[in-house]
């Protein structure tokens, strides 16, 4: 594959991540434009639970608003990448344990979580560093 093509198909990864946590997820928890599915009643639990922490959803759907805006502008991507990692994973573990309806959606945002973050994994090897040194 050449350097061009892992660049289109990156931008596609990112534009998807972005178009799925920003607008679907994000934005529609504040407008609600959009049917949730019904979660099974063990996910039910687990969402009920953070939802009766009141700041726990607003926060999660604004740093997935503004990690998938800056992946739809292609700035600050490896940051927009830690922000919404754990997000993104727990995502996917709610509907692989929880709620397996949804599992292929989910798949698919990791899928493209790991693509793209090993198309700049140049810029994550300093955060793997063994022993550290303050700067």
């Amino acid at each position: 594959m050449n350097d061009k093509t892992k660049t289109y198909i990156t931008l596609a990864a990112q534009a998807f991540l972005g178009l799925i946590l920003g607008v679907m997820g994000g934005l529609n928890y504040f407008l609600g434009f959009m049917e949730t599915p019904k979660p099974t009643p063990e996910a039910g639990a687990f969402l009920g639970a953070m939802a009766a922490a009141g700041y726990f959803f607003p926060f999660v759907k604004v740093v997935e608003i503004v990690g998938g805006l800056m992946l739809l502008t292609n700035r600050f991507v490896p940051l927009a990448l830690v922000m919404l990692a754990p997000i993104i994973v727990n995502i996917f573990a709610l509907h692989l344990f929880l709620q397996p309806a949804q599992l292929p959606m989910s798949g698919a945002m990791m899928a493209a979580l790991v693509f793209v973050s090993v198309m700049y994994r140049k810029h994550f090897k300093t955060m793997f560093a063994f022993k550290a040194a303050v700067s």
